[in-house]
């Protein structure tokens, strides 16, 4: 098993027999499946009606279950059996898509049906996502969960960058019902590589007697905000959430209005982007092996403000996606490190709950930011959404400074109900702290 160094100890990396190798092939599958579907939604929608609130309204269907069950999800992630909770909704999720796949074949498909269907999933993704991100700590040690993250958040750019937004085109020239039936078929898969994992799984304590889903998910938001790190993490990642919403909601406008490029020119910067996510992963653990994981947000926040900026500045379509790409790939590096930080610093039986919050209000400001880039181009032209969005990730990362600063220098800080941080001194990631949870340390960013 190789290994490498970390603040003078030594960090393995996870071995891919077991657990984990079959949590990475899960995510995998679901990638692909995931990458096609988003590719076909919007082409059957446009099909579908002219309305434009209508197709709108399909996006939109990937932001509000979060807003509305988000915390409810997390709560129920730390309450059942996550292994389970996991195949259990994908399951559903499966049959859900091949039931919508074979009206789409018969010629019964319609608008209705559509929103009702990328309700229903994004719904479900509320209690599986947290799932996922409480589960994986229980698979590996502390000292590996930044490889392990790694290596989940590449594989899966990996697979739908490569594999799933290519194979998009070719499934829908077979038919608009096969992207639905492989992305039903990916889910399948995916509750077959989940299912054994109960084998490997250590136990969890148990739940307190009497506690209801009200009092459970009270217990996570304040632990989120009663830790300075954590809090300022998931503030900083709100508002990176709004400049980046504002960014890729007006891209199209920003490519062909300000960069006059056409559709290729269109696909190939969302292609610089992709691939740089890819890049960015795989340099993520080493980043963050020297640095330490905080500061890596910290840089990733400030590198990504440069790359707006050359965006904006961009007198080509060869400048713009070299821009994106780094962009892309410090994104990439954000991601990996922040969810690594949450689930060292929150112990297990919170940590779906803490997770739920984070991502809700995380997600909450992609509607506001996409909005925001609209009205941005409407009144200052296709040029502003990349200055806009460097905007807010001058706020954010003015937000990061006291959260980095507190892991950064030792002290411990007040948990808020989640589990008491240990000192610099007790760390094993280049001042990092490791949680006194049950798991020796232990998502969504």
């Amino acid at each position: 098993m190789a290994e490498a160094a970390v603040g003078g100890a030594r960090e393995s990396a996870p071995a891919w027999r077991g657990g984990f190798g079959r949590l990475w092939g899960a995510a995998a599958v679901s990638s692909f499946g995931d990458a096609v579907r988003a590719a076909a939604l919007p082409l059957l929608a446009t099909t579908l009606t002219r309305e434009p609130l209508l197709i709108a309204a399909v996006s939109a269907c990937g932001y509000l279950p979060w807003l509305l069950f988000g915390l409810l999800g997390g709560a129920l992630a730390d309450r059942v059996d996550q292994r389970r909770a996991m195949v259990a909704v994908d399951l559903v999720r499966g049959v859900l898509v091949a039931v919508f796949a074979v009206a789409v074949a018969r010629g019964h498909a319609t608008i209705g049906l559509l929103l009702a269907l990328a309700f229903a999933l994004t719904s479900m993704e509320t209690l599986f996502d947290n799932a996922a991100t409480a589960l994986l700590p229980a698979l590996v040690p502390p000292e590996q969960l930044g490889r392990a993250n790694g290596r989940l958040m590449t594989g899966q750019q990996l697979v739908k960058t490569v594999a799933g937004l290519p194979a998009a085109p070719l499934l829908l020239a077979g038919g608009a019902a096969l992207p639905f039936a492989t992305d039903a078929a990916s889910y399948l898969v995916a509750a077959v590589l989940v299912g054994p994992l109960r084998r490997v799984l250590p136990g969890r304590p148990p739940r307190r007697a009497g506690s209801t889903l009200r009092a459970e998910i009270a217990e996570g938001l304040r632990t989120l905000a009663g830790d300075r790190a954590l809090r300022g993490l998931c503030a900083a990642t709100t508002l990176c959430n709004i400049g980046v919403a504002s960014l890729v909601a007006t891209l199209v406008l920003v490519s062909g209005r300000h960069l006059h490029l056409g559709t290729t020119g269109y696909a190939l910067l969302l292609t610089a982007y992709g691939v740089g996510g890819i890049c960015g992963g795989l340099l993520a653990t080493p980043l963050a092996r020297r640095v330490g994981q905080a500061r890596t947000v910290l840089l990733a926040g400030t590198g990504q403000i440069l790359c707006l900026l050359v965006l904006g500045l961009a007198p080509g379509g060869l400048v713009a996606g070299a821009a994106l790409g780094v962009f892309g790939g410090l994104g990439m590096a954000w991601n990996v490190s922040s969810r690594t930080l949450m689930q060292r610093a929150v112990r297990r039986e919170l940590l779906g709950r803490v997770s739920a919050a984070f991502r809700t209000c995380a997600v909450a400001g992609a509607p506001l930011g996409a909005l925001t880039g609209g009205a941005v181009v409407r009144w200052w032209g296709p040029a502003a959404p990349p200055f806009l969005a460097a905007v807010f990730f001058v706020l954010s990362v003015l937000a990061l400074l006291p959260a980095v600063r507190a892991v950064a220098g030792g002290a411990p800080r007040e948990s808020g109900g989640g589990s008491p941080l240990l000192t610099k001194k007790d760390t094993g990631d280049a001042g990092v702290p490791v949680s006194r949870s049950g798991q020796g340390g232990p998502d969504d960013a």
